[in-house]
């Protein structure tokens, strides 16, 4: 009989906050929010629990936070500090065991069922997770645990998150009792929409779904949703149980398929194909010198464009395939904005996304007639290693010195936030 697993979500508390309040002492009993000070329409990325208790919530704006609580300290975000917080505390897992899966930057799930002869149990190995992590980050972690990701995820967030100690055990001893009371719309991945589905088909807690036999839940879920319902009935019935057979995986990528990258725009500052150039040239590179990094190139490449005249709307996703595969900055440019000129109806730009696929190694560069390409792949490559080495501003093209330009913003963040 194989032995029931130990699963472990250990969640940051109020994560981007808890790092700054780490790194400013001075503000250990003040609220403190983080968002751009700047912008006073921006929205809040975390709030402590200090200001959570002054009515401060995570995604409500700068302005409403500031009327909230008058004593809120705002902080402008420092996404590579965060990821680099984040990979730390993914170290102090993997010295406790090796099946360690980020979920995502303040949230990962932890397999110690191979763990416990050494560390103890699931509960004592939380409590050394809190105790190291707050030691060498400042953040405080709720730990849910159960005998699948799925139930750990729910203890975490319905439980450990409402605990003193931000532990908490959910198991096939207390699903019944503590879960299934819950109102539907705390089960995982049950969004407003699919809440009042259920409710209007008389479903109105966890338990609901859980008590019914997956056959008549199927047959409900048809006259909900369509005969195509089944799989989508049969995952909410095993989640309402707690059943969950995916296992933590160290490493969720597949092979890579494509490399894109994309930008949105204020389409009143993109009405002239002159400034729309700018954009793509630095796309462009962006995507080959994603590509170069990780030694792929590719043949296929494609332009996905958004445009509107502030009454009307138009996109288009249209694609090319190149003679040979490439990973250079002026070729995918050539490509990009002849799909751009034959497509473009010559309205206000919103968004430009720009993606290189059918991928190979770029090992072998392809040779031709009337242009050294292994010269400029070499030029290109001392450029990258000048950008990783002193920033990615270090280099930039005249270009995007231009008003429309967005390298030089964009050189200082992650993700859209300051790094």
């Amino acid at each position: 009989m194989s032995r029931e697993r130990s699963i472990l979500l250990v969640d940051g508390q109020s994560f981007y906050a808890s790092v700054e309040k780490a790194a400013h002492p001075e503000l250990k009993d003040m609220p403190v929010a983080v968002a751009d000070p700047d912008r006073r329409g921006g929205i809040i990325l975390a709030a402590c629990p200090i200001a959570k208790a002054y009515g401060v919530t995570t995604a409500s704006r700068v302005f409403e936070a500031l009327a909230a609580c008058k004593e809120l300290v705002i902080i402008r975000p420092r996404m590579q500090r965060y990821i680099t917080v984040s990979l730390l505390i993914t170290e102090i897992f993997e010295s406790i065991t090796p099946l360690v899966e980020p979920y995502s930057i303040d949230e990962q799930f932890l397999d110690v069922t191979g763990s416990e002869g050494v560390f103890g149990s699931a509960e004592e190995v939380a409590r050394q997770i809190q105790h190291r992590v707050l030691l060498s980050t400042g953040v405080w972690s709720r730990v849910g645990i159960g005998p699948t990701k799925i139930l750990a995820k729910t203890a975490t967030d319905n439980f450990a998150k409402r605990r003193t100690d931000g532990i908490y055990r959910l198991d096939k001893s207390n699903i019944e009792k503590d879960l299934w009371p819950l109102p539907i719309q705390q089960m995982f991945m049950v969004a407003s929409k699919m809440t009042k589905r259920f409710t209007m088909s008389g479903i109105h807690t966890i338990g609901d779904i859980a008590r019914i036999e997956l056959p008549d839940f199927k047959r409900l879920m048809r006259r909900m949703m369509g005969k195509q319902s089944d799989i989508q009935a049969e995952y909410y019935w095993q989640t309402a149980r707690g059943i969950d057979p995916s296992p933590v995986m160290p490493s969720i990528r597949g092979a890579l398929k494509s490399v894109s990258h994309g930008k949105t725009l204020r389409a009143s500052l993109y009405t002239k194909k002159v400034d729309i150039e700018v954009v793509i040239l630095e796309l462009c590179a962006e995507v080959c010198r994603r590509a170069r990094k990780i030694g792929i190139q590719g043949r296929v490449v494609a332009l996905g464009l958004g445009e509107t005249d502030g009454l009307y709307a138009h996109s288009f996703g249209r694609q090319m395939t190149l003679p040979y595969p490439t990973n250079l900055t002026h070729e995918l440019r050539a490509a990009i904005l002849r799909l751009f000129n034959e497509h473009w109806k010559g309205m206000p730009v919103s968004y430009i996304t720009i993606v290189l696929t059918q991928l190979a190694k770029d090992d072998i560069q392809y040779l031709d007639l009337f242009t050294d390409r292994a010269k400029t792949y070499d030029l290109e490559r001392a450029m990258d290693q000048i950008k990783d080495r002193f920033g990615d501003s270090a280099i930039l093209r005249a270009s995007s010195l231009l008003e429309s330009g967005i390298a030089r913003e964009r050189s200082g963040q992650i993700g859209g936030h300051y790094k």
